[in-house]
């Protein structure tokens, strides 16, 4: 039914349209404090530059999601009749993965920086954190481009195999595009699962030294402040991994559902992936002293400026 269809892509829009909204003010707000920061101290710490990154680019992959989006529900032909919009797909696959990477890099500098091991190696990743944040960062970034060019490539194959066919005839070569989609989607699956099990292994080496770290107190019957950092720290890692292991839920089945839209599973598929970025970002700005306060510093004065209207 017309109308069924109608209020279907409109409740669609509406859902997407907020979520995106919504994430895109928390991650700028992230990026403005940190800002801030970065102008009156003229230096940021590794912890600072990793959650920069990571705000910017979830800003950024919110756009694109919501733009190629809005078309492929509202007029999906235009993005196979106009070619740029292959760009926009390939960018939001790329912010995508730096989102997803740079997060992963924020986990695993958590879990190195707090966790205490005998092992020379770990001892090592210790000491040498700070300079190896910006190589963790560029890996995760150019791991990402790859992904956006082999998703370029593979929406240029369809967009000439569209073309080929003839305006009139637009969801006949459906069938045949599942082929070319088999190298992104193995890739991009290969990429999701690497960067779930990294986070996994974080939170077990962090739950590890925080129950070895406590057993050892109890022995000597000591107090110690790393007790708050370690479980400050393993509260956060665990609030990832609950959001990750839905938004890796979301990412496979929208990797399944691809190809079959208006699917009942869509709509929340579409819940999940939007609100993955924002929900994040809010528990890491409640996490950190620093944005949390400046969080609750701001919160009055925005409700007192609408009371006001």
């Amino acid at each position: 039914d017309q109308s069924n269809v109608t209020s279907y892509a409109a409740t669609i829009v509406t859902v997407i349209t907020c979520e995106a909204f919504a994430g895109i003010w928390i991650n700028a707000f992230i990026i403005s404090v940190i800002c801030m920061a970065w102008i009156k101290r003229k230096t940021l710490n590794s912890n600072e530059k990793i959650l920069l990154l990571l705000a910017c680019s979830r800003v950024w992959y919110l756009c694109f999601s919501w733009v190629y989006s809005f078309l492929s529900i509202i007029y999906p032909p235009f993005l196979y009749v106009h070619p740029r919009l292959q760009l926009v797909v390939s960018l939001q696959a790329f912010f995508n993965f730096s989102n997803l990477w740079v997060s992963v890099c924020l986990c695993v500098f958590y879990c190195i920086k707090i966790a205490n091991f005998r092992n020379n190696f770990f001892i090592y990743l210790k000491v040498k954190i700070d300079r190896i944040v910006p190589w963790l960062l560029l890996g995760s970034l150019l791991f990402s481009l790859v992904i956006g060019i082999v998703v370029y490539d593979v929406t240029n194959k369809v967009h000439c195999n569209i073309n080929s066919t003839g305006q009139n005839s637009f969801w006949k070569p459906k069938i045949k595009m599942d082929k070319h989609f088999f190298p992104s989607f193995f890739l991009t699956g290969f990429g999701f699962a690497v960067s779930f099990m990294a986070i996994i292994f974080s939170a077990l080496l962090l739950l590890f030294s925080l129950w070895r770290h406590k057993r050892n107190m109890q022995t000597n019957s000591m107090t110690d402040l790393s007790m708050e950092t370690h479980i400050r720290a393993m509260k956060s890692i665990l609030s990832f991994l609950v959001t990750y292991s839905i938004n890796f839920s979301s990412l496979i089945l929208d990797m399944v559902y691809a190809t079959q839209k208006g699917s009942p599973a869509v709509f929340l598929i579409i819940v999940l992936r939007y609100a993955f970025p924002g929900v994040h970002s809010l528990i890491l700005i409640f996490s950190n002293p620093k944005l949390e306060k400046r969080l609750l510093r701001i919160l009055p004065c925005v409700k007192f400026s609408i009371c006001m209207r």
